[in-house]
């Protein structure tokens, strides 16, 4: 057997103002041996993939692997310049008989709503109709027509956070050689939920959900369940949650499990979690009396393609005279490069957040002491090294810390404060940038972990999103989006 891998991977949030561009792909990972050592979430599966190809003593032939920290839609000649690079690979590796893409499954670019299809029915050109081709992606995905004709399997990671990227491309690999080797026939169908959600996995009834979910596996012909919550700031035709569900030849029974599944989640959506306010989640941090309390900036997600820097937190905690409190991860390069050449116990004004745009909020300006500098700092997502750039911490008047970096990314864990030495333990709140990849590092530690619903890039209310490429047919934008099918 030859197989051929790769990777090509952003998220795209369509209304960033930031564009994903040539920096955004090289500072992070732009390798055709990434399978070698390279560190990075985009770069565990083709590790994984080689690994498990070289034990069954395939030839493994690897392409580009490449990841964007979430932003604005792909510069148009980037996206092409790199999708072509990889088929031609794949042209050159002819023939092949497994073709393994490690992708996200919310890529846009200029041109390209669905990049990840675009990718797929050009691998399946070259390919042809016997090769097997699988992809894994994250549930933040748009499960498109074009996904689901060119593939064979098509596996979501499980867990938000997540923590099963690994997991997941064993599952992926184990399904394609079953397929190639004829021991299998994979058919794929799903369910279109109509609706706009976060599904938090540590969390019930999503919990009890996924692990349901994960026992159908190896049962009754299905050899693979997933569930695509959708990435809802993409401007894309399909946007919003599916089932997908592959078994072994029976399409009748894929498309019935899939929606089972669907109708499932369906009956769970008011028990979904919600989030308080900014205010009132500040108002139960003050309360609390055990301590760290671990506040989720929501909207201001990096991973969700937001700038990392708005200060509607930072403002408010500052008017209510909070003290013992730490914040992170800020972006600004320009203001690390200041405090690096100042030196650490420099005392210094600074200009903090409010920098990229309306969403980031108003500047704060404070006089701040430079407490620790980290060159290439990193932290953690599970056993996946995720760099920092260059980080400082800065402390304000009132014992407020502020952790700021030179490359834009979402708050993974404590590691984005130990690494300047700030002990997390001796304060009150931690204010996170992230949405939901934090919690796996800071749950361990925190007293209370509190999602708040900010004002941001990402706000987590999903009737007020402006798309333009698909339609108002979903909850909770309609109350029932199946009304007139059961009136039919």
């Amino acid at each position: 057997m030859k197989m051929f891998m790769a990777s090509l991977a952003t998220e795209t949030n369509s209304f960033s103002p930031i564009p994903t561009g040539w920096s955004g792909f090289k500072e992070h990972l732009y390798s055709k041996t990434a399978s070698r050592g390279e560190a990075g979430l985009y770069a565990t599966a083709v590790t994984a993939w080689r690994n498990m190809a070289e034990d069954k003593g395939w030839e493994v032939v690897e392409g580009l692997a490449t990841y964007a920290q979430p932003a604005g839609p792909t510069v148009r000649a980037v996206y092409e310049t790199m999708r072509d690079d990889i088929l031609s690979d794949l042209t050159a590796a002819m023939p092949v008989d497994v073709v393994l893409l490690s992708m996200h499954g919310a890529m846009i670019a200029e041109g390209y709503d669905d990049c990840e299809g675009d990718m797929l029915q050009r691998v399946r050109a070259i390919v042809g109709p016997d090769a097997v081709v699988g992809l894994e992606i994250d549930p933040h995905c748009h499960l498109t027509e074009e996904m689901l004709e060119a593939a064979t399997a098509i596996i979501c990671y499980k867990e938000y956070p997540h923590i099963d990227i690994t997991e997941r491309a064993v599952d992926l690999f184990h399904l394609c050689a079953d397929a190639a080797e004829g021991k299998t026939r994979p058919v794929m169908r799903d369910y279109d939920c109509r609706m706009m959600a976060m599904y938090h996995t540590p969390f019930e009834p999503v919990r009890g959900y996924v692990d349901r979910m994960s026992a159908m596996e190896g049962q009754g012909g299905i050899l693979s369940v997933s569930l695509a919550h959708g990435f809802p700031w993409g401007d894309n035709p399909r946007v919003g949650t599916r089932t997908l569900v592959i078994t072994d030849g029976d399409t009748e029974l894929a498309a019935t499990r899939a929606r089972e599944l669907g109708e499932e989640l369906w009956e769970m959506r008011h028990d979904l979690r919600s989030f308080p306010s900014m205010e009132a989640g500040l108002d139960r941090a003050v309360a609390a009396n055990a301590y760290p309390v671990v506040l989720a900036d929501f909207a201001d997600n990096a991973g969700g393609g937001a700038p990392s820097d708005s200060t509607f937190v930072l403002r408010a905690a500052l008017d209510r005279g909070l003290t013992d409190i730490a914040f992170g991860i800020f972006w600004d390069p320009v203001l690390v490069g200041m405090c690096i050449d100042a030196g650490e116990g420099a005392v210094l004004p600074m200009r903090i957040g409010g920098k990229i745009g309306p969403m980031s909020g108003d500047p704060v300006d404070l006089t701040v002491r430079v407490r620790g500098i980290a060159r290439d700092a990193v932290q953690h997502l599970g056993t996946a090294a995720m760099g920092m750039g260059d980080a400082v911490w800065l402390e304000a008047p009132g014992g407020v810390h502020i952790v700021v970096n030179t490359q834009r990314t979402q708050c993974f864990h404590p590691e984005a404060f130990e690494c300047l030495g700030l002990d997390l333990s001796t304060l009150k709140i931690v204010v996170v940038k992230s949405s939901q990849h934090f919690y796996d590092g800071f749950a361990p530690i925190a007293s209370e972990v509190i999602h708040l619903a900010t004002p941001g890039a990402i706000p987590p209310d999903y009737s007020i999103i402006p798309y333009t490429k698909r339609d108002d047919n979903f909850w909770p934008k309609t109350e029932n989006p199946f009304k007139d099918e059961a009136l039919a």
